[in-house]
């Protein structure tokens, strides 16, 4: 059995590895040692986790996925929960969550009766909290569309400021003649982005399209 543990953080200004140490912590305590660690950067609301796959593609029967808490490992909708617990329970991993006590036992392999009722006990837990993330991400998210709507109504909404240093680098690659992919490939900033830098310079060099625009 190998204990793989899962470091998550929504974006890349974000520390993924801040709950290291405890998850060291806590499979020391046990007498475990991780085998190895799976860092990302990307939304707990989407199955695009590449490094979320790459454990799961690693990982034997029984082995452990080890989270700090579940919403590390999902604030994912309904059906893609499900996808991602099917593709979890086809690798026979055990899931193991610091914030799900209910989750510590799977990390000692006992005989079979007790390790399929402590799996339904689990699984039951889990399906609960995965619903508490969601319901807190979709919260928050209504409570910020909120905010942001009484803004414009009172006209004091001025949107995210510009990362002028980070457009100003951006405008320089694709003046200097870089694709699109290559300055995605190389940054991971978006396509939108990219697009509406692209028609600043444009706009540059013909003065009179934002006016006629």
């Amino acid at each position: 059995m190998f204990i793989r543990a899962y470091l998550r953080a929504s974006t890349k200004e974000q520390d993924a590895t801040r709950a290291g140490s405890q998850l060291q912590n806590f499979a020391e305590e046990r007498g475990f040692k991780i085998a190895a660690r799976y860092i990302e950067n990307e939304s707990g609301t989407s199955l695009k986790r590449p490094e979320l796959f790459r454990l799961l593609a690693d990982c034997q029967a029984g082995d452990v996925l080890l989270v700090e808490q579940v919403d590390r490992l999902s604030r994912l909708n309904g059906d893609d929960w499900a996808n991602l617990k099917a593709a979890i329970a086809a690798k026979r991993v055990r899931v193991v969550s610091l914030d799900l006590p209910t989750s510590y036992q799977l990390i000692h392999a006992g005989d079979e009766f007790s390790s399929r009722m402590l799996d339904a006990i689990n699984g039951m837990m889990l399906d609960m909290l995965a619903a508490i993330a969601r319901k807190d991400y979709e919260d928050r998210r209504r409570r910020q569309n909120q905010g942001i709507e009484k803004a414009k109504a009172r006209g004091a909404f001025k949107g995210r400021p510009e990362d002028t240093k980070r457009n100003a680098a951006l405008i320089g690659m694709l003046k200097g003649g870089q694709t699109w992919s290559q300055i995605v490939n190389a940054t991971g900033v978006s396509t939108s982005t990219l697009s509406r830098l692209a028609k600043r310079i444009r706009e540059e060099h013909l003065p009179g399209l934002r006016s006629s625009s």
